[in-house]
């Protein structure tokens, strides 16, 4: 088995910190094991509550590896969890701004050092009523088709019935299910090599979060409605 990654001082104090918050929920672990223990991986979530990055991190962190996630920049501005996030690696998104460019190569060199990063496509947490991913943004599939890594799906479920970041309730008790489910790798192969244009990064993009949505699917035992998945985003 593989050693722990090396983390460092603030990835220590955010693990003594978000250890003890997972346990709002109860954790279900499925094919957990698919996340590679060495080596660059591109891991891709839905989003459904600001404790997302908290219960996905210690996913992460229980097989081994350290995640740098690539978040919003307005994150790194709040007290504590964005000192956490920029000190132990996380990769803030500039969208919309002559910085925009540089998260993509901060995620790119992440990859290419042997790296785990932790991407929402999305971009933010869906406004669907029933919590299936909207339409998401592109930076994800030019990251997976320009670094040779394993692009491994996952499915996220439960979070948002503990935080819910649209009304703003907290709802601790009674302890929710917790799920997240570990796809296998993507297969991509029919994508690389060819000309990386908008209707390209459009289809892996769709591509990748279809496969996120059969596994979510699967925990929910129910498919979405038509068009759920691709509906908003750019």
């Amino acid at each position: 088995m593989a050693d722990r990654e090396k983390g460092g001082f603030w990835v220590g104090t955010a693990a003594a910190l978000f250890y003890p918050m997972t346990l709002l929920g109860r954790r279900d672990y499925r094919h957990a094991e698919r996340i590679p223990r060495r080596g660059g991986a591109l891991l891709v979530l839905n989003h459904i509550s600001h404790l997302d990055p908290v219960v996905d991190a210690v996913l992460v962190h229980r097989n081994k590896r350290v995640p740098r996630f690539m978040a919003k920049e307005s994150l790194t501005r709040t007290p504590l969890l964005g000192k956490i996030l920029v000190e132990s690696g996380g990769i803030p998104v500039y969208r919309g701004s002559s910085s925009a460019g540089d998260s993509l190569r901060a995620a790119h060199q992440a990859l290419r050092e042997g790296k785990v990063v932790v991407i929402y496509p999305e971009g933010t947490i869906t406004r669907d009523p029933a919590g299936w991913p909207k339409r998401s943004y592109t930076g994800a599939a030019r990251l997976a088709l320009e670094n040779d890594v394993p692009v491994i799906p996952i499915a996220r479920w439960g979070t948002h019935e503990i935080l819910n970041g649209y009304d703003k309730k907290f709802r601790p008790f009674p302890r929710k299910h917790v799920i997240h489910s570990v796809g296998e790798p993507i297969d991509l192969s029919a994508f690389r090599g060819r000309p990386l244009g908008a209707k390209v990064l459009r289809e892996v993009t769709d591509l990748m979060m279809a496969e996120v949505v059969d596994l979510l699917s699967e925990v929910r035992g129910e498919r979405p409605p038509a068009r759920t998945a691709t509906e908003d985003g750019d």
